[in-house]
């Protein structure tokens, strides 16, 4: 039912992406999965680079962030193996590649957020941090983690 929510909503659960660096996609203790920070990577290719405020829109950068959100979906799925176990997406924590002056870094986290809630209703309902740095890995414009609680699948 979660993918179908995706499809219905015009959206495509993307493959895992590659790490790029010395880590994993994420890791599972208990019921509890943490992925590793996903950027808005579409097809081996990064979306959306540049400073938010000058060469990204904020716009672009909510779209960013709907795409980084998809990318932390399908890491979470490949350690759990089914969407519909989530149980509850606890914490988002949103970084923004902003330009000195940009301080709309909580619009631009509303993409990820308004999109969880579009796909999990009130399991997407979440805690969340919207934090503004100087530079992202690659230059990305927006950078997310996501801390969710499965049900047990055993």
């Amino acid at each position: 039912m979660i993918e179908e929510q995706i499809k219905a909503l015009g959206l495509t659960l993307p493959a895992v992406p590659v790490p790029l660096a010395a880590y994993i996609p994420a890791v599972k203790t208990g019921n509890l999965v943490f992925t590793s920070g996903q950027i808005p990577m579409l097809d081996g290719i990064l979306k959306y680079k540049g400073k938010v405020g000058a060469s990204v829109s904020e716009g672009e950068a909510k779209h960013a962030a709907e795409i980084a959100v998809l990318n932390c979906l399908a890491v979470i799925k490949s350690i759990v193996g089914n969407l519909e176990l989530v149980e509850r997406v606890i914490k988002v924590t949103v970084f923004v590649n902003s330009d000195p002056g940009f301080v709309n870094q909580p619009e631009v986290a509303n993409g990820a957020s308004e999109l969880l809630v579009k796909i999990f209703g009130d399991k997407g309902k979440h805690a969340r941090a919207a934090v503004g740095v100087n530079v992202l890995p690659r230059d990305a414009s927006v950078e997310i983690e996501m801390l969710v609680e499965t049900k047990d699948n055993d």
